[in-house]
């Protein structure tokens, strides 16, 4: 084993550490506003105290509201200010040292010596052994294929093959000069496409999250390499939950053609950013969590194993970029019939392979009214509802009962 890699996450970190600034701020411009509240003569909505030389300012009435309940309580407003910068001390302290636990701990990731049974440009198709019918799983482009096979005890991929299935991983790899210039339709009916021919057989097509639309379109256009599908955190409507800020994606694409230009991909720093608009604050505090674990147990080298992948993303080539944010984000072309995969609108509806649907109900990556929305699509799948998150499903410490077993007994269903 060599050296220890140096780690980078969280990533971006500016991000994460200008959050801390950013509550540090908007701390140091309401605690004033409180004690202009707490004075007997302030009303809410009244001039509170102000700066010699500078106008009256005004007191919100949420300063007014808490001033008055810690009037209440017979606390004053200068000792909360100081109980304030203590707690932001403490956390802020705790997230800096969870971060140099991090990256400091001393676990590593060993690849496994998998054969390729087929390669094309950095893709490969790894194949995990075992007996059985072929299960070929398609993950998302922008992270690495082992979230699948994340640690010996945590690998759905190892569990499939103990249990009389022969699984094969799609590593899409990183975009190189080729994939740069790739659309949806170069990955799915190019590179997908190739990848179930070599296989020789019929198999068990599964997509996990954006691999899962990849899998939808090459099993509508290849039904006879397809003898099942099961689809994994997959969305559809990409306006289910939130279509205002579905739409706010997209209009980002202009702002981010300067990029795409320049470099013919979305670097793994934005794509992180991007993710983490959808909770900023949780990646603070599970890194606080962190802290006060044992480095040694069992749940701080699961941490590691999955933050070192979180942020070892891989960048989305320029033109999948612009199809994903402009198409499934801004204008919700797959829930409304309008995403073409060469040429051809994908309709699950058309599909007539047995389907399964695993849709996790504490997923913030995709809502579940996304992924449900394919449920009225495909004719007579089964739609399995998973007790866990996006990523804890296929590998978290319960995912053999959320999802690992359950698709094994609908695959036995089948015959398979």
């Amino acid at each position: 084993m060599g050296p220890p890699r140096m780690r980078r996450g969280p990533r971006p970190l500016p991000l994460h550490l200008g959050l801390l600034g950013l509550r540090r701020w908007m701390a140091m411009a309401m605690l004033p506003l409180i004690s202009a509240g707490a004075s007997p003569s302030s009303r809410p909505g009244s001039p509170g105290s102000k700066p010699e030389g500078q106008g009256p300012r005004r007191v919100p009435a949420e300063a007014m509201r808490l001033a008055g309940r810690l009037a209440a309580g017979g606390h004053r407003p200068e000792d909360f200010a100081a109980a304030v910068w203590r707690g932001l001390n403490r956390a802020d302290g705790a997230l800096l040292a969870g971060i140099r636990a991090y990256r400091r701990h001393p676990w590593q990731r060993e690849e496994a010596a998998l054969p390729a049974v087929w390669t094309e440009g950095g893709s490969r198709l790894l194949d995990y052994g075992g007996g059985g019918p072929v299960v070929l799983v398609v993950p998302s482009l922008v992270n690495r294929a082992h979230i699948l096979d994340l640690l010996p005890e945590t690998s759905m991929l190892r569990h499939l093959a103990g249990q009389g299935l022969h699984p094969l991983l799609l590593d899409w790899g990183e975009p190189g000069e080729v994939e740069r210039g790739f659309d949806l339709t170069d990955y799915i009916a190019g590179r997908l496409e190739r990848a179930l021919a070599a296989v020789g057989e019929p198999v068990v097509l599964v997509g996990y999250c954006m691999g899962g639309l990849l899998a939808l379109g090459a099993a509508q256009r290849q039904p006879g390499r397809v003898r099942a599908l099961a689809l994994l955190a997959t969305p559809w409507d990409f306006w289910a939950e939130d279509a205002d800020r579905a739409r706010q994606l997209g209009a980002l694409l202009p702002g981010l053609e300067p990029l795409l230009a320049a470099t013919g991909a979305l670097p793994v720093d934005t794509l992180q950013a991007l993710f983490a608009a959808l909770d900023p604050f949780s990646i603070a505090e599970k890194y606080r969590g962190f802290a006060r674990l044992d480095p040694g147990s069992m749940r701080a080298r699961r941490f590691v194993a999955l933050e070192d992948w979180l942020n070892d993303g891989i960048a989305l080539a320029a033109p999948v970029a612009r199809e994903v944010l402009a198409g499934w984000y801004g204008a919700n072309t797959p829930a409304r019939g309008e995403w073409r995969v060469a040429g051809e609108v994908v309709a699950p509806e058309r599909l007539r392979v047995p389907g399964f649907l695993a849709i996790p109900s504490r997923d913030r990556i995709v809502p579940p009214a996304s992924a449900m929305a394919l449920a009225g699509r495909l004719p007579g799948a089964l739609v399995h509802g998973a007790a866990a998150g996006h990523i804890g499903m296929v590998a978290g410490q319960g995912a053999e009962a959320a999802l690992w077993q359950p698709l094994r007994r609908w695959l036995s269903g089948l015959g398979l």
